[in-house]
């Protein structure tokens, strides 16, 4: 006979499984809050650094291109290698890298600090989830994941509001900062109390050569999407990197088609509704990432806000979300996943396209309040069906690899659609400002100071020897150029939210989830 646990075995097992709870709940929320807390951060970072609006996308973009490209590879080595080594790794680098960041002294210094912490987030993030699910057993494990997903919900709604409070009053660093006590505790209680562990197939190789062409691939396209504004679409950087980005995504579709252990396994998306799934995520995260880069910058350098009510002006958003996601779970065991995955994106539109409303000045409550509440809604109708397509696409036995993928999926959507928002801006910016300022008939030095700053976009300011009237048109002739990019924007990110409920419509089936099957989260 095998003899039954002992009282100690239970008591430590438990102890061991609450630090490894702890553990992916810091790790999870350091990456979200950093996501969240950077955006806000932004306008003073631009200012204080003298950085142009390509600099201001770069520090988001260096960050979101090694995490979007690397996020596969950082699940496989923590399989192969241990995925607590892998884990304290990605926490000690992203800690590091973020004390670099509050150091920074230049933008250069900042951008090249954003992209080893993306490296680091791109081993940390994967890490959070397998370690729950390597230390908890099946009955327990449903609620220990329940747990993480409330801690990390929290987390995104708090990090802006604590971010611009910090940024309003200390300094922008801080919201760097911030992450190094909690990378300390972090990296303590996972030495001390996680145990380690390795996938079922650590023997297999590693697709380094899928993930070079990867990140190659997506830094071309980037770089040639964010500078073109600025150097224009024939300079020959431009059309360099463009052209290396497309050869080296090609190669990685050849590479992924013939790997033995392909990081992205294409054969995956013969499945219909997980290629729908994917479809919808691609389009309707690249309207989020893409549209929700923009607002901060709006509301701060445009509307005014303080960093700190900019924060806060998503929070609707997120306790929408918060409240109604049961009630979402709802409609997808009643009426499964098709109906609700075209309804929530098109009402995702509605929210964008309310976001091209609002002009200069006028009360949150009127103006940008509607939008997020509208935007709220459709991604919380969206989200559970999402996931459960997604989960239940390719079965059990397949369900990490499908949420790896999927979430990799809206990692390159968000960092493409922030390039590709961008240089739209750009254009309708620089359009419109050289309209506003002729309009404005100011005196050719002052017109021409403003000129030359044209690639700080909504940071640009009057000329210090100015007069206040002068002032004033500058301002004003800056914020009208600039709302006016946001809107097409916005409108843009409207339309890619319809394709993604149109290509809902089109590809996912209709059958209802398995009442036996038993989901989990991406």
């Amino acid at each position: 006979m095998t003899a039954a646990p002992s009282p100690n075995d239970a008591s430590s097992a438990a102890g061991t499984g609450r630090w490894t709870l702890v553990a992916a709940v810091l790790g999870s929320s350091m990456a979200f809050m950093d996501g969240t807390v950077v955006n806000v951060a932004l306008p003073a970072i631009q200012r204080q650094l003298d950085a142009s609006g390509a600099d201001a996308q770069w520090l988001i973009e260096a960050y979101a291109l090694f995490l979007a490209a690397l996020l596969l590879v950082g699940g496989a080595l923590g399989d192969r290698y241990g995925r607590k080594r892998v884990f304290l790794v990605g926490a000690f680098v992203f800690t590091a890298m973020s004390a670099a960041c509050a150091a920074a002294q230049d933008t250069g210094q900042l951008i090249a600090a954003r992209a080893l912490q993306g490296i680091g987030a791109a081993l940390l993030v994967p890490g959070s989830l397998a370690l729950l699910g390597a230390n908890f057993p099946e009955d327990r494990r449903g609620r220990a994941i329940g747990t993480w997903s409330a801690f990390s919900g929290i987390t995104a709604a708090i990090g802006p509001v604590v971010g611009g409070f910090l940024v309003d009053h200390f300094s922008w660093r801080w919201a760097f900062l911030l992450n190094v006590p909690i990378g300390a505790v972090l990296l303590l209680a996972c030495i001390a109390r996680v145990p380690e562990s390795r996938g079922e197939t650590a023997d297999g190789p590693i697709d380094l050569a899928g993930a070079v062409a990867a990140t190659l691939g997506l830094a071309g396209v980037v770089f040639a999407l964010i500078e073109a504004p600025t150097r224009g679409w024939g300079a020959a950087p431009v059309a360099i990197a463009g052209a290396i980005g497309l050869a080296a995504l090609a190669a990685f579709v050849a590479i992924e088609a013939r790997a033995r252990q392909p990081m992205l396994p294409l054969q995956l998306f013969r499945d219909r509704d997980f290629a729908g799934a994917n479809l919808l995520t691609l389009l309707l995260y690249a309207a989020l990432g893409g549209g929700l880069y923009f607002v901060p910058l709006n509301l701060i350098q445009v509307q005014g806000y303080a960093a700190t009510q900019a924060g806060a002006a998503l929070l609707p958003f997120v306790a929408i979300m918060f409240a109604l996601s049961r009630w979402a779970g709802w409609l997808v065991d009643r009426m499964g996943a098709k109906i609700p995955l075209v309804i929530g994106p098109a009402i995702a539109a509605a929210g964008f396209a309310l976001f091209a409303r609002p002009g200069v000045g006028g009360s949150y409550w009127s103006t940008f309040f509607p939008a997020v509440c509208v935007l709220g809604l459709g991604m919380t109708i969206t989200i559970s069906p999402l996931t459960t397509t997604v989960m239940n696409a390719l079965g059990e036995k397949l369900a990490g690899t499908a949420s790896g993928v999927n979430n990799a999926v809206s990692r390159a959507a968000g960092l493409l659609a922030i390039a590709a928002l961008g240089a739209v801006l750009a254009q309708v910016f620089d359009t419109r400002l050289q309209e506003a300022l002729a309009h404005a008939g100011l005196q050719a030095g002052v017109a021409d100071a403003v000129e030359a700053q044209r690639h700080r976009l909504g940071a640009i300011a009057p000329p210090a020897n100015a007069a206040s009237a002068v002032a004033a048109q500058v301002r004003d002739a800056v914020g009208q150029a600039f709302v006016a990019g946001f809107r097409v924007a916005m409108l843009t990110s409207a339309g890619l939210a319809l394709a993604a409920a149109l290509s809902a419509w089109w590809l996912i089936s209709g059958r209802k989830p398995d009442p036996r099957s038993k989901g989990t989260t991406t």
